[in-house]
């Protein structure tokens, strides 16, 4: 039996689909190594798994079959190794067409593995100041646990910026020629014309058509083959996410005339920074609307009557979230105690809020930054090292009492 090395750090190993019984399921990542959150990228010494080893890793909870975060990149590059078959009959949980895709196109299941970190990133970004901050848990190769089972805004927003991830790794690697099934958008031909005037299509503009195409049939593939009412929610919040990538495309151009005058330009289609994307979907998670199941069962009625229907374009949930305060296993919920809070602010990221109340502990830490910058001809800038004292405010612990409650 082939060997395959996980490298710590950079590697892990993928699947798309939950294992055989679970309700939900949807684009996850088993972990192959374990790192706190906010602990600094480090070099390690590889470990191997033979094939069922790694099998088994993804059998041992149910939360392995969810959307995973976590921090490390992951790649299918052993795919072109062992041969595809060899690898994606061993990734539990796939459904006949996630297998037949990731068989017959192993390149682009590297791009996806590629994309994770990115999209991942851009999740703990748009949460670093909130109770739920997208972590991943030490020492557990679920990397989520058991967050995500909830229908709640969380799983959500993960399904929709997960999904968005793919669409933007996919299209990125068909314009920078990485897949050999696409490459730049052929329908960009001739000419045309904008608000400035008549232009050239040329360059390569982003295939942000195939990259949504590819990501539907082989997220959705899964949810396909249920009908519940959590399968339902995910398809509506892929579907967001996918869409939300083509939002922000833009048109690039580059002037050409005498001491560029521009009197003919030649334009492309590109993605924008996936960060406007992130900024996006977090909005939306903010006005995510609760639904429940129709009475037919192919659609969403919202919950509160209240509240307007939910859009195409709306994120939805069934469940309402934990509040994170405590650390609570059934929940997912890692609780606050140690994170750090800012004193004076009245935000999500301010010590009462981020807190719950609890208090925080102040330490006193020495830090070193950059002062006395001084522009040196040419063309540099000399600073100093100079140290100051700063206070650091993390949230307390609850006390026992109140802890064991949740647990």
């Amino acid at each position: 039996m082939p060997k395959l090395r996980c490298q710590f750090e950079d590697l892990l190993c993928v699947s798309a689909a939950p294992a055989a019984g679970d309700a939900s399921g949807g684009l996850f990542v088993v972990r192959a190594s374990s790192l706190h959150p906010l602990a600094q990228p480090r070099k390690t010494r590889p470990h191997s798994y033979t094939l069922p080893d790694l099998h088994q890793l993804t059998r041992q909870s149910p939360a392995a079959t969810e959307m995973h975060t976590m921090r490390s990149r992951v790649y299918f590059g052993y795919i072109g190794a062992l041969g595809a078959r060899v690898i994606c009959d061993n990734i539990p949980g796939l459904v006949n067409k996630q297998r037949h895709l990731c068989q017959r196109h192993p390149d682009i299941m590297q791009a996806i593995g590629e994309g994770t970190k990115e999209w991942i990133r851009e999740c703990q970004h748009q949460f670093r100041h909130h109770r739920w901050n997208c972590s991943t848990l030490d020492r557990d190769h679920t990397v989520f646990g058991r967050v995500l089972l909830r229908s709640s805004r969380e799983a959500a927003f993960v399904y929709a910026i997960s999904s968005a991830g793919v669409v933007y790794a996919l299209t990125r690697a068909c314009s920078q020629g990485e897949l050999k099934t696409c490459n730049c958008d052929p329908h960009k031909r001739g000419r045309d014309s904008d608000d400035r005037g008549d232009f050239d299509w040329g360059g390569c503009s982003d295939n942000i058509n195939y990259g949504i195409k590819f990501a539907k049939a082989f997220i959705d593939a899964k949810e396909r083959t249920v009908r519940d009412a959590r399968a339902l929610m995910n398809l509506h919040n892929n579907r967001c996410g996918r869409t939300a990538v083509k939002r922000f495309m833009k048109l690039e151009c580059k002037c050409h005339g005498v001491s560029g005058s521009c009197t003919l330009r030649t334009c492309w289609m590109a993605m924008s920074d996936f960060r406007k994307t992130g900024d996006y979907l977090r909005r939306k998670y903010n006005g995510a609307i609760e639904v429940t199941m129709n009475q037919d069962g192919t659609g969403f009625a919202v919950a509160n009557k209240a509240f307007r229907k939910a859009t195409k374009n709306d994120l939805v949930y069934f469940e309402n979230s934990p509040d994170y305060c405590l650390q609570d296993k059934t929940a997912g919920s890692l609780g606050t105690a140690g994170r750090v809070c800012n004193k004076t602010s009245r935000g999500t990221d301010g010590c009462e809020v981020m807190c719950c109340g609890r208090g925080y502990d102040t330490t006193r830490v020495k830090q070193i930054t950059k002062c006395e910058c001084k522009f040196k001809w040419c063309c540099a800038v000399e600073c100093k090292d100079c140290e100051e004292a700063v206070d650091i405010h993390t949230c307390k612990a609850p006390k026992r009492a109140e802890w064991l409650e949740q647990t």
